[in-house]
């Protein structure tokens, strides 16, 4: 059994939303076991996103991502790793330039079918598709030095909480990042 279908199983639902996204998951691992992990799957990928919080979880570490051209969480696709957790810490690195990253909690916060409308990557072609997503909480310290990923976004850059509706554009994504940081203890929206 792949550790991402693992942490599916052992994520429970907190809401209707993910019992449905749950559901399909379990249903997209069973239909595509040997590729969903992979970009060989072109209806649908394992992805891992996190929102990194400071120490006193009052900001968020956010890129600006862009080819959806807003502040956003950082992520990416499991590309073979079979631990999301692993995925959603190596993304978090290689978009902020962090060296260090700590899980606040090793189980997701989150499960998300998202889906990615068609675009262009690196001058090529990207059919519009699902990410199966689990998200997790990391920490980081606001002192550590941090850099833009010059394919993937433009920006890195730490947001008080309070500023994400203003800063979020991509406005479908704010009731998925309200739905975590409001679950998570001694986290609001500062």
């Amino acid at each position: 059994m792949h550790e991402y279908l693992r942490q599916i199983l052992d994520y429970r639902p907190v809401c209707e939303q993910e019992v449905q996204d749950r559901k399909m998951m379990l249903r997209y691992l069973e239909l595509f076991p040997d590729t969903i992990g992979t970009r060989q799957c072109e209806i649908a990928h394992m992805t891992a996103s996190s929102l990194i919080f400071n120490q006193d979880r009052g900001k968020l570490l956010m890129v600006y991502h862009n080819i959806y051209r807003s502040w956003s969480w950082t992520g990416g696709h499991a590309d073979g790793e079979t631990d999301l957790l692993t995925t959603a810490v190596r993304e978090a690195m290689e978009e902020t330039g962090l060296r260090t990253v700590r899980p606040i909690r090793k189980e997701a916060q989150s499960l998300d079918i998202l889906p990615v409308w068609g675009h262009f990557k690196r001058g090529v072609y990207v059919s519009s598709h699902q990410h199966l997503n689990l998200t997790y909480f990391l920490e980081a310290d606001e002192d550590e030095e941090i850099r833009v990923k010059e394919d993937e976004n433009s920006g890195v850059e730490w947001i008080p909480l309070g500023e994400l509706e203003e800063r979020v554009t991509e406005r479908e994504m704010l009731p998925v990042y309200w739905k975590m940081i409001e679950r998570g203890d001694g986290i609001s929206r500062k």
